[in-house]
């Protein structure tokens, strides 16, 4: 289990957000109901989403990386 206060939780849950954010830019309603704001508080769902979805491949690297590292390393 990873503590959510130490450094490799916040990359752990960093990494959720940005994929469930790219998720939900997929799915019109959805993206109208999350994705709308580009500013504020619903603007880092917004941009979590851009991330994931322009740096796919790095972002999916680190996650099998961190996924390895979750369930064999620590």
């Amino acid at each position: 289990m990873t503590n959510a206060y130490s450094f490799d939780g916040v990359l752990v849950f960093s990494m959720l957000v940005i994929c469930t954010c790219a998720y939900m830019r997929r799915v019109p309603r959805l993206k109208q109901w999350f994705l709308s704001e580009k500013k504020g508080f619903l603007g880092v769902f917004y941009k979590a989403s851009v991330i994931g979805t322009r740096l796919h491949i790095p972002v999916a690297l680190s996650l099998t990386l961190m996924a390895i590292y979750v369930m064999f390393l620590k």
